[in-house]
């Protein structure tokens, strides 16, 4: 055969581009030859990218398992043992060798492991991480791993369940991770951050995440490299398509595993003068950009490589960074966060301090004490470990000034661990908010007597918690024997939950609010529970299919959720709904109603997964508008329309209930659990406009489900939702989630809502609250002792204001007694006495709740808020921090006024 001139010219610079990679790869050049293609494997020249495969004690029982799949992937691999994960290691001279590390099951990370691993993704490698990785790592480490890796395990799936595509990737890849789909004994993942991607999701209740992507990581929601969990060909497979994002693994023959740190040695360096990049190469996960409404799976670009080493120095060198550098948005996002963290663990130890008996005068008192030069009492607010906070934090910044990257990152992780260490969490907090806790059914209907109900309800008293959200309708069941519903839940009948409830609640001082799934029907999850067909519609939408609420093909169950909801807009429906709630109020001495589910189900309209379309929604609107929702598209002009009457549907519900609890149940507060998401998202997704509830007063309390794992994500959550809360006569109550967060994060949370303008909180849920957080509740909200008459914020408002005051008080007393305010005498001589006439305008309110006193305090607040910016811009010694704090403390007493005056 002959060869044209052409081809020795091509040949010539491809050996050229593959000696200066620096790196062998497998290429297969495809050359036409006259009329000819032929295709050339040029094996002898290139060898695959290499995988470090991270062997600990945690997985050392499956290690041959785990190789059985690395060799039916024929991965060129190595080897790296865990203990040499750390900063400085060689993992930090793999870059030329390895690009993708995989941590198959490693279970417990340390901090400096998990600071060698942040080091290797920023550098530009990637990770593989499978099953429960991290999960035992301690509370703080596991924090850490969360927010870098995008992804946590959060608990094992009870049963085997299927692996299903996410539907909003592109059809090709969609077909290519079908094709490798299997049942397996997985676990659920849970996302962290907006930048974390669902790739597959089990066929479970919820659809919860079993693969989720970043640009740095994939997370596999199994335990990978274990034969009781899956075959070895699906983790071959599923391993060798996941690592095509990141360039190509396949060895040509079975390679003999070596040490990481041996190859690394072994391998020359490239030169300088040579570009990085890799070459092109088609991948079974698709690149390119995504049409509209799809999504691939992204490919990563390559590691690069690290600079060749001189070998001596010629002239002396000048200083540099330490470390891998910190961009400017890297370093405000983590100087902001260990500043806040100061500041509330400052704040969380003034208010122990206030609390707990150091002084019960009141500010104006100690105004008094202080001019007369008579202060002989000496507080103490922990001086030392407040001091050592404030000076580690002043070093983590002196460090980053200095460039000293590793030793500032360490640093703060070290200052994060001190304070969360020393959280005063052994300390009684006198302070008054609602403390809910949602009472699950899956923790109810373990229980088969009232006794059995009797220990959780002691548990949570003995917590603290004063309100109890009482999960009393689930998809269309009721917990208790019903006259409305069609039949109560098969799991308690027999005896009556929320009848027990309410007494075991009223006994302890606490409220009963009866928690109801509004529009949410049936739930497939339950069904398989209860042994039912998985497609069955539940008791009432069996009886009435046509009210049920359907995607535009008429299919009643939500594709992710798996649930299927009724239509908000028919009639018939809010008719039913109400005659239950109204059931619930009249039957049961209930406290409250809590609304959940009172949206459409979750919807993207930019791959057209939309609901809604039942037959009655259907009906009104094409009589409103001459047109069937079906035919329209979100680009449509009425799309908008159609968004905003499915809304109207939902908001006049919820205002047809307030007036049925006002006119028939007038204590019988009314909650709602909300989404957080931004107002056009929110209304967008799931038709849920409860900014509209909060300003017709239609609400007495609204609980955002703000469920994040850092407190940083939690404040992001919390304050803007907060700030616009700020002036309504609306208790806001921001959900804490328990599951899988660490309980110092759970009461750093609680922590952030006292340093707000919260009226309090709402943990989810019973069945997460571990014993370790039990009973540091006990000891720091725990009602007993002074706490024991404490005053519910939603249900006494005014004496909740005067005594939030007198705390607030108490802390300026403190400071001042303590010499730490640094103010001048005619300043706090003021500063005392507008707060002595607030004292008296809370207090005559508090024991006498007239409309004169009301508006008078309400005026003498006002007055006060308007001055407070004076005095402490009069102070030297209260920081920015905690001066915010008095002001979101004292907003929420004004909240509590206006819910007082509508009450």
């Amino acid at each position: 055969m002959s060869v044209s001139p052409q081809f020795v010219k091509f040949w010539n610079k491809t050996i050229k581009t593959v000696k200066q990679g620096g790196r062998l790869r497998s290429l297969v050049a495809s050359i036409a030859v006259g009329v000819t293609l032929i295709t050339f494997p040029l094996e002898a020249l290139a060898q695959a990218n290499r995988v470090g495969v991270v062997r600990s004690r945690d997985n050392a029982q499956q290690w041959d398992e785990i190789v059985k799949r690395l060799q039916a992937a024929r991965l060129n691999y190595c080897i790296l043992d865990l203990q040499d994960v750390r900063p400085g290691s060689e993992l930090e001279q793999l870059g030329s060798e390895v690009s993708v590390l995989l941590l198959p099951n490693v279970e417990t990370l340390t901090g400096l492991q998990v600071m060698a691993l942040e080091s290797w993704l920023t550098r530009g490698g990637a990770a593989i991480i499978t099953g429960p990785t991290g999960s035992l790592s301690q509370p703080q480490v596991r924090s850490e791993l969360r927010s870098l890796l995008g992804a946590y395990w959060g608990f094992p799936l009870s049963n085997p369940a299927t692996l299903e595509p996410n539907p909003t990737l592109n059809s090709q890849t969609q077909q290519q991770l079908q094709r490798i789909s299997s049942t397996l004994q997985g676990g659920v993942l849970i996302p962290v951050g907006e930048e974390s991607q669902v790739v597959a999701s089990w066929q479970a209740n919820g659809t919860p995440a079993a693969v989720i992507i970043n640009d740095d990581t994939t997370f596999i929601g199994w335990r990978w490299g274990v034969d009781r969990v899956a075959p070895v060909n699906v983790d071959a497979n599923w391993l060798q398509l996941l690592l095509s994002r990141h360039g190509q693994f396949t060895a040509t023959a079975s390679l003999a595993p070596q040490s990481c740190e041996e190859d690394a040695v072994a391998t020359p360096e490239p030169p300088p003068s040579v570009s990085q990049g890799r070459p092109t190469q088609e991948t079974p996960l698709p690149s390119r950009r995504p049409r509209t409404g799809e999504t691939t799976l992204p490919r990563r670009p390559p590691l690069p490589r690290r600079p060749p080493q001189q070998q001596q120095r010629t002239q002396p060198q000048p200083s540099r960074p330490s470390g891998r550098p910190l961009s400017s948005r890297q370093i405000q996002q983590m100087r902001q966060e260990l500043e806040r963290l100061v500041g509330r663990y400052e704040s969380a130890l003034l208010t122990a301090t206030a609390s707990n008996g150091e002084t019960s005068m009141s500010f104006a008192d100690a105004v008094t004490q202080s001019l007369n030069r008579s202060n002989t009492v000496e507080v103490s607010i922990q001086e030392s470990k407040l001091s050592q906070a404030r000076q580690e934090l002043a070093t983590f910044n002196q460090l980053l000034a200095q460039q000293q990257y590793d030793q500032a990152r360490a640093h703060w992780l070290q200052t994060r661990n001190f304070i969360w260490n020393n959280y005063p969490t052994d300390q009684g907090v006198n302070y008054p908010e609602t403390r809910a806790m949602w009472l699950d059914r899956g923790t109810i209907v373990r229980t088969k007597s009232e006794r059995d109900l009797a220990r959780i309800f002691n548990r949570l008293a003995n917590a603290g918690i004063n309100t109890v959200f009482f999960e009393t309708v689930n998809a269309s069941y009721p917990i208790y024997p019903s006259e409305v519903a069609p039949e109560q839940n098969p799991m308690t009948q027999g005896w009556d939950p929320l009848e027990a409830a309410v007494k075991l609640a009223h006994e302890r001082g606490m409220e009963l609010h009866a928690w109801v799934w509004i529009f949410a029907a049936a739930n497939q999850r339950h069904n398989t529970i209860l042994g039912l067909p998985r497609d069955y519609l539940g008791p009432v939408l069996t009886q009435n299919p046509h009210w049920a609420g359907t995607d535009r093909q008429g299919n009643p169950f939500q594709r992710n959720t798996r649930k299927a909801f009724f239509d908000p807009a028919n009639e018939e429906v809010q008719i039913y709904l109400r005659s239950l709630i109204n059931e619930i109020a009249t039957r049961y001495d209930v406290d409250g109603i809590q609304l959940d589910y009172i949206r459409y189900p979750f919807q993207d309209p930019r791959v057209d997964l939309t609901y809604g379309f039942g037959l009655a929604g259907r009906r009104e609107f094409r009589r409103a508008t001459g047109v069937d929702p079906v035919d329209i598209r979100p680009s449509d002009r009425l799309w908008r329309q159609w968004t905003l009457f499915r809304a109207q549907q939902v908001t006049e519900f919820v205002a047809s209930v307030s007036d049925l609890l006002e006119e028939n149940h007038p204590d019988v507060l009314l909650s709602a659990a909300v989404f957080p998401i931004p107002p056009q998202q929110r209304m967008g997704r799931i038709q849920q406009h409860w900014e509209a509830w909060v300003d017709q007063d239609y609400l007495d309390l609204l609980v955002p489900m703000t469920y994040a794992n850092s407190t940083q994500e939690f404040q992001q959550l919390t304050d803007p939702l907060l700030r616009g809360g700020q002036g309504q006569g609306t208790i806001f109550l921001p959900g804490i989630r328990l599951l899988s967060l660490p309980t110092v994060v759970a009461v750093d949370q609680m922590q952030h809502l006292r340093d707000s303008s919260s009226g309090g909180y709402a943990l989810f849920a019973a069945e997460n609250l571990s014993l370790n957080l039990q009973n540091i509740l006990e000891d720091t909200q725990g009602r007993r002792g002074e706490n024991r008459d404490e005053p519910i914020a939603h249900r006494q408002p005014l004496k909740t204001a005067r005594d939030r005051y007198n705390t607030l008080q108490r802390e300026w007393a403190v400071l001042l007694l303590n010499d730490s305010l640094q103010m001048d005498d005619s300043l706090i001589e003021d500063w005392g006495k507008q707060a002595q006439s607030l004292e008296i305008a809370l207090s005559e309110l508090a024991d006498d709740p007239s409309g004169s006193n009301l508006r008078q305090a309400m005026a003498q607040l006002r007055s006060f808020r308007e001055q407070f910016d004076r005095w402490m811009q009069g102070s030297s010694g209260v920081t920015p921090y905690q001066a915010q704090v008095w002001h979101n403390r004292l907003a929420s007493i004004a909240t509590l006024l206006q819910y007082g005056e509508k009450n």
